[in-house]
């Protein structure tokens, strides 16, 4: 259905961002500011893109004739049709348009390079010391919500309004962290780009305070033994997969991140050594993970069932791909474990407690195996290895201690 005047004076802004379609790519898109935007989606080289016909009402729906100048003013469905056409010729509209504002030789790239152009180079350049997951998210966020707006833009034109713009969309539809999230990378290929001679500065730090701040955010763990072994009670009465179940048994006793324990490899896990090493998703650092006899048991008898995968624990519907990281946290909802209760993450913070308080474990040998960075007297953070015999000996004490409690 078309749009119509009508209906965009009547449209009211909300907490997020509000989009009026009127067909053929072309849609209005009200800020909870009120501020309204003209936006035409296409695809161009495979590649869905946006681009900026205007603000409203300055650029009107439909095209009109000024009655105290004559002259014609194009409305948004004439900037749409212009750019349709231009797709049409194998010419992308964002180009087009960063060519007659700023001139075809520094549009092309001679001379200059867009914010898009250093984006990609600089996580081209940092993503393979990134885990698969984050280096996913981080491209995924620059493709929905910084190029649309400012990808097209030479780098050393790029203006703080205009990066502002963008990443206030992002706060706008409530995902403040992810806001913040975004201009700190948008920082951080600026200052790539700085360093390759494109662009003179980075002017993030005076943007940081222009988003809402992020509220503080704790995950929920229960940390009290009288309640520790009723929780275990529920993991080891799990009635779904063996896989999942496998993974609730280990979580608590293995205390690592979740995506950490879902993306475990098989070629990691030494079960004569009962050690699993791999990279520290944090800090791409390789983290020791001792085994305690109990979770050597478990992972012996999951073996023969998932080890023509890559993954310790798969997913149901292909090998080739790690169990979700909603899998866990559904099978905790499905035993009727609330999400103010107790999260996986949660398990971290049961250790980090419980390690210390009633095992009387010192502190740096749980920071040791929790993967935080610890430094020694001098500020020099500590090799892997560190006090390995004693994390296995913690680690076994560990899971006695889970044992005992959930066997009583």
């Amino acid at each position: 259905m078309k749009l119509t005047d009508l209906a965009i004076r009547n449209a009211k802004p909300a907490e997020k961002p509000v989009r009026l379609y009127d067909g053929q790519g072309l849609y209005l898109e009200i800020m909870p500011n009120g501020r309204r935007y003209w936006r035409f989606k296409f695809r161009f080289n495979g590649k869905e893109s946006r681009a900026s016909l205007g603000v409203y009402p300055e650029t009107p729906l439909s095209g009109r004739v000024d009655k105290r100048t004559g002259q014609y003013i194009d409305g948004a469905r004439d900037r749409c049709v212009a750019a349709r056409r231009k797709l049409a010729l194998g010419i992308s509209p964002v180009e087009s348009k960063a060519r007659a504002v700023i001139g075809p030789q520094v549009a092309s790239g001679h001379g200059s390079i867009t914010f898009e152009r250093a984006a990609r180079q600089w996580f081209e350049k940092h993503s393979p010391h990134l885990a698969k997951n984050h280096s996913g998210r981080l491209m995924s966020r620059f493709e929905r919500d910084i190029f649309p707006y400012v990808g097209h833009l030479p780098v050393e034109l790029l203006r703080p309004p205009q990066l502002l713009h963008a990443v206030q969309t992002i706060e706008a539809r409530g995902a403040v962290e992810s806001a913040h999230r975004a201009l700190n990378t948008c920082g951080q290929v600026l200052r790539f780009a700085v360093s390759n001679g494109w662009s003179e500065r980075d002017f993030t730090p005076e943007l940081r305070g222009a988003l809402r701040p992020v509220r503080g955010k704790h995950f929920a763990a229960v940390t009290a033994p009288h309640e520790i072994g009723p929780l275990l009670r529920k993991l080891w009465g799990y009635q779904g997969t063996f896989v999942v179940c496998c993974a609730l048994k280990l979580a608590p006793m293995l205390f690592v991140r979740p995506g950490e324990l879902r993306q475990a490899l098989w070629e990691d896990m030494d079960l004569n050594r009962a050690e699993w090493r791999f990279l520290s998703t944090k800090t791409q650092v390789e983290h020791i993970v001792p085994l305690a006899r109990q979770a050597v048991e478990i992972l012996t008898l999951l073996r023969p069932l998932t080890e023509q995968s890559q993954y310790v624990f798969p997913s149901p519907r292909s090998n080739d791909k790690c169990m979700s990281d909603n899998a866990l946290l559904a099978a905790l909802r499905t035993m009727g474990i609330r999400q103010d209760e107790m999260s996986i993450h949660g398990f971290r913070a049961m250790a980090r407690t419980v390690l210390d308080e009633e095992l009387q474990f010192r502190v740096d040998l749980i920071e040791h195996q929790l993967a935080h960075q610890v430094r020694d007297p001098n500020g020099r953070a500590y090799n892997r290895t560190k006090f390995l015999p004693e994390r296995h000996q913690m680690m076994q004490a560990w899971a006695d201690y889970l044992e005992g409690l959930r066997l009583a």
